[in-house]
């Protein structure tokens, strides 16, 4: 057992930022719209949510946060699309924490 005052790990940290990020439905359905459309501006994003600008914006800047998604900036607007690298670090990650609970009945 680790002493008290030992900071958890990175990969602790990593996972624990991503499951912050994941922990709302919208964000989910945003990563969903994303896969989807390979790459799409806020508005077209706001289209596809009964939500107001404002809020998918707090959303988008959450996932972009953590790396999940990269946000460029075309003229007035910014192009989302998935970092793809992130996502596979992220599922793995999940995938190595949950597997030492798979045969613990």
């Amino acid at each position: 057992m680790k002493p008290k005052n030992e900071k958890p790990n990175s990969g602790f940290t990593s996972l624990a930022d991503y499951s912050k990020a994941l922990s709302h439905p919208v964000r989910i359905k945003i990563l969903d719209i994303l896969t989807e459309k390979k790459t799409c501006i806020c508005g077209d994003i706001v289209e596809l949510l009964p939500l107001a600008q404002s809020t998918v914006s707090q959303h988008l800047k959450e996932l972009k946060k953590v790396g999940l998604i990269k946000g460029e900036i075309e003229g007035p607007k910014t192009c989302y699309c998935l970092d793809i690298d992130k996502l596979n670090h992220a599922r793995m990650l999940f995938q190595n924490y949950f597997q030492k609970y798979i045969n613990l009945d």
